[in-house]
């Protein structure tokens, strides 16, 4: 049998029992509860205020989506291709964001709104988003106000476009060389001579990308090029006099300095400057054949 404590004794073991099982009332006990999103932590049981930052609510901060959507931007199409079953992937020039591909979902069914809308050397306002290389094409309208291209014109604007395609990087803007497209065609379609045209847009698409060699001075004696005397160009540097071992074409001064002026009324001056043209986009396509310059040459010998 156990052994039996007196009263006094067992009295101090009741006091001390309750002292480790009873709580007391002056150091309540914090129980954290879990917050629903919007809402404040709530108060700290010492301080009286809201946990956080500075005793406020704790709020995090969101950033702003980017809008990447583009409205109404004018625009020209350079090319297209099928993608999937009845979409296509369109390459546009456009006249603040450069040359841009597309994907016109839907575009080749039947009863699309895009299906007549997306077609060459009609200027149209297009619409779209995304920020990836390949955008998503929301909507495309015709602008109207230029004539339609026809026979050997029609021929020379698909030239232009395979220039574009090939020359120009994407999303590199070029307002003035957009300016300079839509020239070009309206020339072209009002039977403007098309050698001229085609050499003055050549010449501009070089002088926008930063390719354009300086045709006024000679690159070995810095002097102003002189209308007698025979040069060639070098693609990277420029003009300098011709050599009898030279390869490259040789032209004259005075075909320089009509190209500069923009002055191919000389038919000396278009002659030598179609083959320095060729010359000089072949170097800075890397040998990339051009298929309507084929035809080109074998239909009208430009």
């Amino acid at each position: 049998m156990g052994r039996q404590r007196s009263g006094p004794a067992r009295l101090r073991l009741r006091v001390s029992r309750s002292r480790r099982t009873t709580p007391t009332h002056d150091a309540p006990r914090y129980r954290p509860r879990y917050r629903q999103r919007g809402q404040c932590a709530p108060a700290s049981p010492r301080t009286g205020a809201p946990a956080g930052a500075g005793g406020g609510c704790a709020r995090r901060s969101r950033t702003p989506v980017r809008d990447t959507r583009v409205n109404g931007q004018p625009a020209f199409v350079l090319h297209s291709y099928p993608y999937k079953e009845t979409s296509l992937i369109v390459d546009l020039f456009t006249r603040d964001h450069g040359r841009i591909a597309v994907v016109a979902k839907g575009a080749k069914r039947p009863l699309s709104k895009l299906r007549g809308v997306l077609q060459t050397f009609q200027p149209l306002a297009v619409s779209w988003s995304g920020k990836s290389e390949l955008r998503t094409l929301i909507d495309a309208e015709w602008v109207g106000g230029m004539l339609p291209l026809e026979r050997t014109a029609l021929l020379c604007g698909f030239y232009l476009n395979e220039l574009l395609v090939k020359l120009l990087a994407r999303d590199d803007p070029h307002r003035a060389l957009f300016d300079h497209y839509i020239s070009t065609l309206n020339e072209l379609a009002h039977d403007e001579p098309a050698q001229i045209a085609l050499r003055k847009f050549e010449r501009a698409l070089l002088k926008e990308t930063g390719v354009a060699a300086d045709l006024g001075r000679s690159t070995t004696t810095r002097e102003v090029v002189q209308a007698t005397s025979d040069y060639v160009v070098d693609p990277e540097r420029g003009a300098r006099e011709a050599r009898v071992s030279d390869v490259w074409p040789v032209v004259s001064g005075k075909t320089l300095l009509d190209m500069e002026r923009e002055d191919y009324g000389d038919p000396a001056t278009q002659s030598q400057s179609k083959q320095l043209m060729r010359f000089l986009l072949a170097h800075h396509l890397g040998g990339v054949p051009l298929n309507t310059r084929q035809i080109l040459i074998d239909l009208m010998q430009l």
